[in-house]
């Protein structure tokens, strides 16, 4: 298969100048499914110029114009949906039914934004003197760079391009390198847009260097690991960009003792195990309040082994592949060093071959006498690895859960009020679940305290990202003003 696949510049598909290519390979099955370029500097220059030449004209399209063509990208990409579906679990490796829900938050992410980008313009604040009108625009930053991640790559560019757009920028996106195709297959529902708002380019870690430093770029907009993002972060500061980071965590999940364990089990294990593990949200550090934490991991253990891991295409599998190979033996260097330092492996640890399939698939695992402070309480372990540490009491399992350098999001089951609202409280974290792990909002705030980011994705919030507000003081009678020049003509006061 040598068909390259053509990237979106200035509204016209395009075969990519750069001759370094990147076969996509279906994590299940090791095949490829398609081939890639990694895109060089004129390809990303060029993506940029157009963005930065259609920008003025989209920032003056009326917010009602705007309105109308998300909601009209949001439908074609309903109409697309099995297609998306489907070429997403191919190359992604996440089981179909998480890849249809994916396209299902897409769609709602551009009809959200339709609404509210209409709606909100600027705030009337009150004058300091008569005659006087004061108001605040919000405008855009003008050409904004999305690069997102291979584990929600539709998802988390939406959560980017909708707002994006409803602010009146336009964008330069560029996919995953391990997974572009479902985003440029996307991208084909971008149509109804003018050329330009929206360009597309693919490659890895040095295209995404030459996007960020680009300096027609004016924001980026990035998600991935601490270390990328530090570097993101590091080259914008030198050229003075504006960043919206959403970076890595060790989210904790607390089951205090009055939870429901009928619930909380699998509540824990789909919060764990969604796509693999592969998930930045997901609750990579599981405290049971000790009264309960010989019957939870029983049980939990019982379930875990339960689960289908096996190709993403049948309706029956719970658990696909990790993405690559290299994503494969990480994991299982991070279980064996949990081990070595003390920890149990109770279950899983193993790779496995389902129905003889060759790809890149590993046991759900369940470490149990996890130290706090160990590797799996402090370092991202992006796999299937259940991670459960008993905490002698409620105190001890929010003092613990509070002990991180992260902040992405955390999660706790508990039928009291009380000890729901004072963990809240005390548990820094971007998004707070209780009693419902990983449910997500368009109309609320997503993203990171501490190392886990800057910036927030999702609701307003998500939509000021976008935007920055400029102060507009009007003074409807033209005068002269008492504390102009000469200063002599002014009494000082008490002299």
């Amino acid at each position: 298969m040598r068909t390259v696949a053509p990237i979106l510049l200035d509204g016209q598909w395009i075969t990519p100048k750069s001759k370094v290519l990147r076969p996509i390979l279906n994590p299940a099955t090791t095949e490829q499914v398609g081939l890639a370029a990694d895109c060089t500097r004129e390809d990303v220059h060029f993506a940029c110029e157009a963005a930065a030449r259609a920008q003025p004209g989209w920032w003056a399209i009326p917010g009602v114009e705007k309105a109308k063509l998300l909601r009209e990208v949001g439908a074609r990409i309903r109409a697309a949906d099995k297609e998306l579906a489907t070429l997403m679990a191919r190359e992604t490796g996440k089981p179909l039914i998480e890849a249809i829900d994916e396209i299902e938050w897409v769609a709602a992410a551009f009809e959200y934004y339709a609404e509210v980008g209409r709606r909100s313009f600027g705030n009337s604040i009150p004058p300091v003197a008569p005659h006087q009108v004061n108001f605040t625009i919000k405008e855009p930053y003008g050409v904004v760079a999305a690069i997102v991640p291979f584990n929600f790559p539709l998802l988390l560019l939406a959560w980017k391009l909708a707002p994006a757009l409803a602010a009146g920028n336009t964008v330069v996106a560029k996919p995953p390198h391990q997974n572009p195709l479902a985003t440029l297959l996307m991208a084909r529902c971008l149509d109804a847009l003018p050329p330009g708002v929206v360009n597309v380019i693919t490659g890895g870690r040095e295209t995404g260097e030459l996007l960020v430093q680009d300096p027609t770029v004016d924001l980026i907009a990035f998600t991935g690991s601490l270390e990328a993002g530090r570097s993101v972060a590091a080259e914008a500061g030198r050229q003075l960009k504006k960043v919206n980071l959403e970076l890595g965590s060790v989210d904790p999940f607390i089951v205090f003792a009055d939870a429901n364990l009928d619930i909380a089990v699998p509540g824990v294990a789909w919060a764990r195990l969604l796509n693999a593990g592969q998930v930045c949200t997901s609750s990579k550090r599981v405290y049971v309040v000790r009264e309960v934490a010989a019957e939870f991991t029983r049980r939990l253990h019982a379930y875990v082994r339960g689960l289908v891991v096996g190709d993403p295409m049948d309706p029956a599998t719970d658990v696909g592949p990790l993405i690559t190979a290299d994503a494969l033996a990480r994991v299982e260097d991070q279980v064996q060093a949990a081990v070595e330092e003390g920890a149990t492996l109770l279950h899983g640890g193993r790779r496995l071959q389902p129905n003889g399939l060759t790809g890149h698939f590993y046991e759900p695992t369940i470490l149990t006498n996890v130290r706090h402070g160990g590797l799996p309480t402090r370092e991202e372990i992006f796999g299937p690895v259940l991670s459960i540490t008993v905490a002698d009491d409620a105190e001890q399992a929010i003092t613990m859960a509070n002990d991180s350098r992260f902040g992405l999001g955390a999660s706790i089951y508990t039928n009291s009020l009380e000890l729901a609202m004072t963990a809240m409280h005390r548990i820094k974290a971007g998004t707070f679940w209780i009693n419902d792990p990983l449910t997500d909002n368009d109309a609320g705030p997503f993203g990171g305290m501490r190392l886990s980011g800057i910036g927030r994705e999702l609701g307003e919030e998500g939509l000021d990202a976008f935007r920055e507000p400029k102060h507009v003081h009007m003074d409807y009678v033209m005068e002269a003003k008492p504390w102009w020049f000469p200063y002599k003509s002014r009494p000082i006061p008490g002299h």
